[in-house]
């Protein structure tokens, strides 16, 4: 898909990200830029997710839309009660679509748009580039938000890395990347053992190491910000999460931020 505005035209606005939260129990991010307000995702409830909304000062009427990943619950559960009572599009793949009738309101109008996972698509000043990941799920994505200069890439729930994944993700402004586990927090932690093997296998999350492999293959020379994203609360910590990331990247571990379950983060603006 082309995109016709210039360098210049888009930088007169900021870009800015923040998450409403992000782990097992439900994530949400929101990507701004000028009058354009897109949410990856919504985990929470409807009370939940206006009350996450209020701590960016933002309202529901402020959101363009909603992009789905995947039909997970901590992903999917609370899209549609929240677009259909507000009123908000959604974008989702045909996979996702045929997983997600039980989170559907009885009655609805909701305005559901059909994507391919490897084709970019605009929401008024935001384009979004979907692009498949593995992960146990019918038809999953993650997504890159750009206006045309900057780019913000996100991706969680995936299992393993692939170079399809290496190339969409080089060259970011931003990134928030999965840091699910320590392989050796998992191993010794309190999960069954059915259930280690989901997290850590092909088609699960991410852990520290590998997160920090996948960094270490991009393009990082124009990196203004990092998040780690999706810790679980069991089997990380958001020290490791850091260290892992930081030596990569040469830089203090501080500076790596976290995408907390409750808190979320703070906006970042991308310049």
């Amino acid at each position: 898909m082309g995109w016709n505005i210039s360098a210049h035209k888009v930088r007169e606005y900021s870009m800015r990200f923040a998450s409403l939260g992000s782990g097992s129990a439900g994530n949400a991010l929101v990507v701004e830029l000028h009058h354009t307000r897109l949410m990856l995702d919504c985990g929470f409830s409807i009370k939940e997710t206006v009350s996450r909304l209020a701590r960016l000062h933002l309202a529901p009427s402020d959101i363009s839309g909603i992009v789905v990943t995947h039909e997970h619950d901590d992903h999917a559960g609370g899209v549609f009660k929240f677009a259909a009572k507000h009123q908000i599009p959604v974008w989702l793949t045909y996979g996702t679509l045929k997983m997600v009738s039980r989170y559907m309101p009885i009655k609805h109008d909701l305005q559901l748009n059909v994507i391919d996972s490897h084709c970019a698509f605009a929401v008024a000043d935001i384009e979004v580039q979907p692009y498949p990941v593995p992960h146990d799920a019918r038809e999953p994505i993650q997504c890159i938000f750009s206006d045309g200069a900057r780019k913000f890439g996100v991706l969680t729930d995936v299992g393993r890395s692939t170079l399809h994944i290496e190339q969409r993700l080089s060259g970011c402004d931003a990134l928030l990347l999965e840091c699910n586990h320590d392989a050796g927090m998992l191993q010794t932690g309190p999960y069954s053992w059915s259930l280690k093997k989901r997290v850590g296998g092909d088609l699960g999350h991410l852990e520290n190491n590998d997160s920090a492999n996948l960094l270490a293959k991009l393009d990082n020379s124009k990196l203004q910000h990092i998040l780690a994203a999706h810790l679980s609360a069991k089997n990380n910590t958001p020290q490791l999460a850091r260290a892992a990331l930081g030596k990569v990247l040469n830089c203090e571990h501080d500076w790596v931020g976290i995408a907390d379950q409750t808190q979320g983060s703070d906006w970042r603006t991308v310049n």
